[in-house]
């Protein structure tokens, strides 16, 4: 493992050089709550390396709320630091969606190509972080380009691909070869956090149980559950491997790619007005049936990293967590 520790205070004058290279984001706390900002000069002391995941999932700067798929215009190149990995485990999936080969997404692709990712550790977690029920660790596991572990005022980087080694000897970092893992103090922030985490969600059903409990029929269940519903959509929005989406045409033959969701009514509405998911019940019960059960059939992926946004971002005050459990009775 290659290591690249630096002084957090030698970190922000490398990010201000770069910052003339690269549009960073990076999250940054205000008012309770914690999420990506763009950074200039005047924001860089302003990044927060140690707190909650950011509100807004990873997949928004790949798979934008709306993007014009026609009028485009080429993409900066971006840097993207403190991403959870709850958010990298997600690109597993939209990767295979928008990446196929047969079904290429050119406006994905060049996005993903543009950016460069950092992805940190998570000692804070909200009450709803569940990701370890899935064997999500809290950690940098996959899809970055270099991870980031801190340490008091040291920061550790290790690159995870060539494009996060290039931009770190390109930032000035010098690699510390006589470090061949990150400090026992991190290792053991680690392991105290996923020990966390398993205890908070000790009655949590594993992805294998909560696939055997949404399978059933339980009908009175859902309709319990969706009775406080709103179809606000917010649990798809917020969700870093939710990815349906509408093209709407507009004037003068643009064409713009923006988010839907199941949980709107009149999402599988076909001619003549059929529509097999014009119950509520049903639309709550299909998004628990498409993250446990179909996106697995169909791409080997659980569609759930157990980044509980969903329950926060509930207007109904909805837990996903409750339902599984009392599903799996």
């Amino acid at each position: 493992m290659r290591v690249f520790p630096v002084s957090r205070k030698q970190w922000a004058k490398n990010l201000s050089i770069a910052s003339a290279k690269v549009t960073i984001f990076a999250p940054v706390s205000k008012d309770a709550f914690v999420d990506y900002e763009e950074i200039t000069l005047a924001k860089i002391d302003n990044i927060t390396y140690d707190s909650i995941a950011p509100t807004t999932p990873l997949k928004a700067f790949f798979f934008p709320i709306k993007e014009n798929v026609v009028q485009t215009k080429k993409k900066e190149k971006r840097l993207i630091i403190g991403v959870p990995n709850c958010d990298l485990v997600a690109l597993n999936l939209l990767d295979k969606i928008f990446l196929d080969e047969q079904f290429i997404d050119p406006y994905y692709k060049e996005n993903r190509e543009n950016t460069i990712i950092i992805g940190k550790d998570c000692f804070e977690f909200r009450e709803t972080c569940h990701c370890t029920s899935y064997d999500v660790m809290p950690f940098p596991q996959m899809n970055h380009d270099i991870s980031l572990s801190t340490d008091g005022d040291t920061f550790f980087f290790a690159p995870n691909t060539k494009k996060g080694e290039d931009f770190l000897e390109e930032m000035g970092l010098k690699e510390d070869t006589s470090i061949s893992d990150l400090p026992k103090t991190i290792l053991d922030k680690r392991k105290a956090t996923i020990k966390q985490l398993d205890e908070n969600n000790s009655d949590l059903p594993d992805r294998t149980k909560s696939r055997e409990g949404v399978l059933k029929k339980n009908e009175d269940l859902w309709k319990r559950y969706a009775a406080k519903c709103v179809s606000c959509g917010a649990c798809a929005a917020i969700c870093p491997t939710c990815h349906c989406f509408l093209l709407i045409d507009k004037k003068n033959f643009e064409k713009v790619k923006s988010w839907d969701t199941c949980q709107y009514p009149a999402f599988e509405r076909v001619a003549a007005g059929e529509d097999p998911l014009k119950k509520i019940y049903d639309r709550l019960k299909n998004r628990y049936l498409c993250k446990f059960v179909h996106k697995p059939d169909m791409f080997d992926e659980i569609a759930c990293s157990g980044c509980g946004r969903c329950i926060d971002a509930c207007i109904g005050k909805i837990s996903k967590n409750e339902i599984l459990i009392e599903a799996c009775k």
